[in-house]
């Protein structure tokens, strides 16, 4: 195992934070800091998407010169059309509030801003794969008992108990009959599927689901609502579903799921027990999983003409779905619910 001094690793680890160094610098430093921590060569390569080879490289070059050996050695030949300074200033200002009047940098503004070539800035863009163009979305939870009910939730998906049936519930609202005003265009050499821009609306219904994680099977029900009532009725299907069988149920936190009526059903079947996911972490449910497949290779591109039709629709998905499904795997190890906790941890600490 490689150690490291106390200021190797203070410079590696501001490396691997700083966002205005290059790509390649901070995952060079993420190299020799895992390898340090004990991780396999092979497993960085796998993990980093490299080549072990050049897992190797560094490593060696680390052993040999220190952090200075991660830095590119000089070559002879023709000069770069760039300085280093420039791709730093690139790389800076990039990562700045955009000029006023406009929600995000584009080429030509970032090149303006700096009286550069378009092209260059494009260019050094790319290799540091700074994409100002995109924007990703994230949702931290303020439950306080977020780590608890994580784990617990996490903890059944895992280890289920035994004799029991770990089921993932929840309600997919606003599913629309989207009917065309013309016939769909048939798919053709070069040219895609193609539908009007105009539709008609038909009507909505809610889709009420079970996934089984064990198979990957699904109890549903095609409803115009999701009051408690409907919730209730559902889950009495569920049971008839799993006669005689321990049920633990995995629900979010939705005023149908936990009110009063659904506390006095709950007492009627005692062999049912309710775990409820973190509140904002529809991601812990994988019932989600579910309806992202429903939603990309049913729903993304169906005509309907009626509820009625699409109601059909849906049960016959399901039908064809459960004929061949397999089993849900969480997959999120501990590391990565480590790091997901602590984040949670620092947002609800700045929120106070």
């Amino acid at each position: 195992m490689l150690k490291l001094k106390k200021k190797e690793k203070l410079e590696l680890e501001r490396r691997l934070r700083s966002q205005v160094i290059p790509n390649r610098d901070a995952q060079r430093a993420n190299i020799i800091l895992s390898y340090s921590a004990g991780v396999s060569k092979s497993e960085i390569s796998r993990t980093l998407g490299l080549h072990r080879s050049q897992v190797i490289q560094w490593i060696n070059r680390f052993e040999s010169d220190g952090v200075e050996g991660l830095d590119n050695l000089k070559r002879s030949g023709r000069p770069p059309s760039y300085e280093s300074k420039k791709i730093q200033k690139v790389i800076e200002r990039v990562c700045q509030k955009p000029p006023k009047g406009q929600s995000r940098w584009t080429v030509r503004s970032l090149a303006a801003g700096l009286r550069m070539d378009k092209n260059k800035v494009h260019r050094i863009l790319r290799e540091n794969k700074l994409y100002p163009h995109r924007l990703g979305s994230f949702m931290f939870s303020p439950d306080p008992n977020f780590e608890d009910k994580l784990l617990e939730v996490v903890g059944l998906y895992m280890k289920p108990p035994k004799n029991a049936i770990v089921l993932c519930v929840d309600e997919k609202t606003g599913i629309q009959a989207l009917d065309r005003t013309q016939p769909i265009l048939p798919l053709r050499a070069r040219k895609p599927r193609a539908w009007t821009n105009e539709y008609v609306r038909h009507g909505t219904r809610t889709l009420l689901a079970a996934l089984e994680i064990g198979t990957g099977k699904v109890t549903a029900w095609v409803n115009k609502t999701r009051k408690t009532e409907d919730f209730i009725t559902f889950m009495n299907q569920v049971v008839k579903a799993y006669p005689d069988q321990k049920l633990c149920v995995i629900l979010d936190n939705l005023n149908t799921h936990n009110g009063k009526q659904a506390s006095e059903w709950l007492e009627k079947y005692p062999q049912v027990s309710f775990h409820f996911t973190p509140t904002h972490a529809s991601w812990v449910n994988l019932i989600e999983c579910f309806f992202s497949i429903l939603t990309r290779q049913g729903l993304q591109q169906s005509v309907h003409k009626s509820v009625q039709e699409l109601e059909k629709f849906l049960y016959t998905y399901i039908k064809e779905y459960n004929d061949k499904c397999g089993p849900f795997t969480w997959t999120k190890g501990p590391k990565k619910l480590e790091k997901i906790i602590q984040l949670t941890k620092e947002f609800q600490t700045q929120s106070v």
